[in-house]
């Protein structure tokens, strides 16, 4: 599913007008991602949660050459799916 899938879906199952459900989409996907940026956590309850965990820097092999570089250190977003997602049991989505 993309964007545009996303917003019909919003707007088939909240009764909003297309452009209201991209609005509402829009606004949901900037507020999640101010809150990465500053490294608050997103809990989403049934759905799951957003945070951001630091991965230290490491050393690497350049493919190429063989040369050994060092990976900078980084923050990443990690996604931990809520019970509501669980995909495990391989159940239907009403």
């Amino acid at each position: 599913m993309n964007k545009t899938e996303l917003v019909k879906a919003v707007a088939a199952g909240s009764g909003l007008s297309l452009t209201d459900a991209s609005k509402a989409v829009g606004a949901t996907i900037e507020a999640i991602t101010k809150s990465m940026h500053s490294g608050e956590p997103v809990v989403i309850p049934g759905f799951g949660s957003f945070t951001v965990r630091e991965r230290a820097a490491r050393s690497g092999r350049n493919p190429r050459t063989g040369e050994t570089i060092t990976i900078a250190a980084r923050r990443r977003v990690h996604f931990n799916p809520g019970k509501g997602l669980d995909l495990t049991n391989n159940k239907t989505v009403k």
